[in-house]
């Protein structure tokens, strides 16, 4: 048969374990050409990548030509790939063998050109920077060059133009969790220790993470997070439920930080700003948490702290009132005059309660009145002023329980307005804070993104 007779004619007296060329001054030129099919994984731990690409090289073999004349018209034949003279041209970046298919044949035309096909899994290495992980873009190169020889010998070249090579997704498998944008190639000259030049193709994978599931499982629920702290501000200081609140969010917020700790990448070089992101959360959940005991403390058991001092009635409860736009600011001189009120109507009753049985204030006025009646009589007075000097003297203990009492009171109630002027100060700083981070967090990732 034909394609027995080439074979045997192109194969008979062939020696692969030379260049394949007349002259040994001609240069081999293999032009080269990839199509990325699939990103398999990123593992951004090992700085390693692994892609699935299809893999094209053509050379020109000058033992390997004959007369298609001579064999029934045939112009192309497949022959042995172990048979024949193949460059030796490896990927630089190489890290470990692929399962990668083998592929037993090549493709030889009657003009000596042949064409070398195959499908190769390449797991390399690369340097993936992890900073702006979700959003990430990754731009990993496979470098391609003869291992043993020099640019006199081997020569590479595009197969297709760079044009053509650069948004070719035709065989791309788009559908895992990277996207590919493009393949950018560009060929150069390098030298190991001022020896002989070699030539290298290099083509730039450039991959971009679709960050969907992490903006849903990671940035969303510490989202709602944060707002649910900002919302357990409007719970009243004073009933001591924003205590309870806030610890169980913190609490909640650390699982969620442990049962997402597996889902964010670790390297050894930095750490993605994400994680930066998760930090400050929980920074932010913990000085939340400080400011509420604080406040709590500051409103509850009063009895045993002094007066408000003037200076800060002055800047809490006048100056703040104003500048936070505090509607029932109001309410606070009011509090103070009713106060005032009641101590005036508290000395008026202690005025009153010092009046002898006799409505006179001076006793020697009574007992003047009073001498005109009998001795047995006066005997008598004399018992029922005792007692009455003993009602007296109960009165006067309970006037003064009454008024440490409301003494204690003002105190609290003072104490309890300062609380609530400074929580509405500290939650408007936290609030605040709090966009600034998000604004400048939310600025970076697009830039990043855009970039």
């Amino acid at each position: 048969p034909t394609l027995r007779r080439l074979s045997h004619y192109l194969l008979a007296h062939y020696q692969k374990g030379s260049r394949p060329v007349r002259d040994w001054r001609t240069t081999t030129n293999v032009a080269i050409d990839l199509m990325v099919y699939a990103i398999l994984s990123v593992d951004e731990k090992n700085q390693v990548l692994t892609t699935y690409i299809w893999y094209r090289q053509h050379w020109t073999d000058e033992f390997l030509k004959w007369d298609p004349a001579r064999f029934d018209n045939l112009t192309q034949i497949s022959l042995p790939v172990e048979s024949i003279w193949v460059p030796d041209i490896l990927i630089n970046e190489f890290v470990d063998v692929g399962k990668s298919p083998h592929v037993p044949y090549v493709y030889v035309s009657h003009h000596g050109e042949v064409q070398n096909l195959k499908p190769i899994q390449v797991m390399t290495a690369c340097s993936l920077d992890i900073y702006s992980f979700p959003f990430d873009v990754q731009n990993c190169s496979l470098t391609f060059t003869s291992w043993l020889h020099h640019i006199r010998d081997i020569n590479l070249s595009l197969w297709r133009q760079p044009e053509l090579v650069k948004f070719d997704r035709s065989v791309f498998m788009n559908q895992g969790e990277w996207e590919l944008l493009y393949v950018l190639s560009r060929f150069q000259e390098f030298s190991v220790k001022s020896s002989d030049n070699y030539a290298e193709m290099k083509f730039y994978v450039v991959i971009r993470r679709r960050p969907l599931f992490y903006t849903v499982s990671l940035l969303l629920p510490s989202i709602f997070l944060m707002v649910m702290d900002i919302v357990g501000f409007y719970l009243p200081p004073h009933s001591g439920e924003r205590v309870s609140f806030k610890i169980t969010l913190l609490l909640g917020y650390s699982v969620f930080l442990i049962i997402v700790s597996d889902t964010l990448p670790a390297t050894a070089v930095g750490t993605p700003l994400i994680g930066i992101y998760f930090v400050v959360c929980m920074a932010l959940l913990v000085i939340s948490l400080t400011e509420t005991i604080l406040i709590v403390r500051l409103v509850h058991k009063q009895d045993l702290q002094p007066h408000v001092p003037e200076w800060v009635k002055h800047l809490l409860l006048e100056r703040a009132t104003v500048l936070l736009c505090v509607r029932d600011r109001k309410k606070f001189s009011q509090s103070r005059t009713q106060s005032l009120d009641i101590s005036r109507q508290v000395e008026n009753n202690d005025s009153t309660a010092k009046l002898t049985p006799y409505g006179c204030e001076d006793p020697r006025e009574c007992g003047a009145v009073g001498g005109t009646r009998s001795t047995l009589a006066f005997a008598g007075r004399t018992e029922g002023l005792a007692a009455l000097q003993e009602v007296l003297r109960e009165t006067t203990a309970i006037r003064q329980l009454l008024e440490k009492r409301e003494e204690f009171r003002d105190v609290a109630r003072e104490w309890l307005q300062v609380g609530y002027v400074l929580d509405v100060l500290l939650f408007r700083v936290y609030l605040a804070a709090v966009l600034a981070y998000s604004i400048t967090l939310g600025t970076l990732w697009s830039v990043w993104r855009d970039a």
